[in-house]
């Protein structure tokens, strides 16, 4: 927390948010010419972090946790996925020793809340049967490997796409990689940074590649941005947006657009 609070206040040094009426209104006319910039991104983190605050993401007490959180929240809301990691909790199966013993059925009930119960069943099991052979059930070994090589493992897993395989890296693992996910498309889109097309992996690394060009490689930068995006797209740009409660209302052009409209 205390850390989190250091890098937030060393980041205000790098720019001045404080600006006037009427140069706010200036930027606003002009976002959509604009491309993003180092300035831009953590202006729009700064007027985040001032309403939420520090987020303390991602919940879980172990690295296996975060990993298992990782694969239950796919398709599904976080409150859901912490539902089925609570019912493994209270089952004392957050090991990988317990998870690879208990049987498929069983683990698939105890998920279920997080739907699609008995396929992310199989995805749990193949992935503790992975660290099984290759690292004798370490799950802290095998975060230990180099980045890049930990990050193609990853993708080499049963239903592990880039969005999985970056927040294990980043939020299990702590290495600076930024995690996109369908609450930083809709948010940059309305900003008027993304333009979605038909290739979703294409534009997952676009985005992405837009952030880390911009800003500096920091694991702990990267967690509290995300963090706080997902806090946005949850409770205020979401598909029908409230853009009148939202902090970057004074820098987005997406209220003038049309704000009644829904997104995806």
């Amino acid at each position: 927390m205390i850390a989190k609070r250091r890098l937030s206040i060393y980041l205000l040094g790098i720019y001045t948010t404080g600006l006037s009426e009427a140069s706010m209104n200036e930027k606003k006319r002009t976002v959509q010419e604009s491309g993003l910039s180092r300035k831009r991104l953590m202006d729009i983190y700064e007027r985040l972090y001032g309403r939420f605050g520090p987020q303390d993401w991602w919940p879980g007490e172990t690295t296996l946790e975060i990993c298992l959180g990782a694969i239950l929240v796919q398709n599904t809301s976080w409150a859901n996925a912490a539902r089925a990691i609570d019912n493994l909790k209270k089952a004392d199966l957050l090991t990988e020793r317990a998870l690879q013993n208990v049987r498929m059925d069983r683990l698939a009930r105890l998920i279920r809340p997080a739907r699609f119960f008995n396929m992310k069943a199989k995805r749990i099991k193949g992935f503790v049967a992975y660290l099984s052979k290759h690292f004798e059930g370490d799950v802290d070994r095998f975060l230990g490997l180099p980045t890049g090589e930990l990050h193609e493992e990853l993708l080499g897993l049963d239903g592990v796409g880039r969005e999985t395989a970056d927040s294990i890296t980043l939020y299990a693992a702590g290495r600076p990689v930024f995690v996109v996910d369908a609450y930083t498309k809709r948010i940059f889109s309305r900003l008027g940074h993304f333009e979605a097309s038909r290739n979703g992996d294409k534009d997952y690394l676009a985005l992405q590649e837009r952030f880390t060009a911009h800003l500096p490689a920091d694991a702990a930068l990267f967690n509290e941005y995300h963090a706080l995006l997902v806090r946005l797209g949850h409770t205020f740009c979401r598909p029908t947006p409230k853009c009148g409660e939202c902090p970057l209302r004074a820098v987005c052009p997406y209220p003038e657009d049309d704000a009644r409209r829904i997104d995806p």
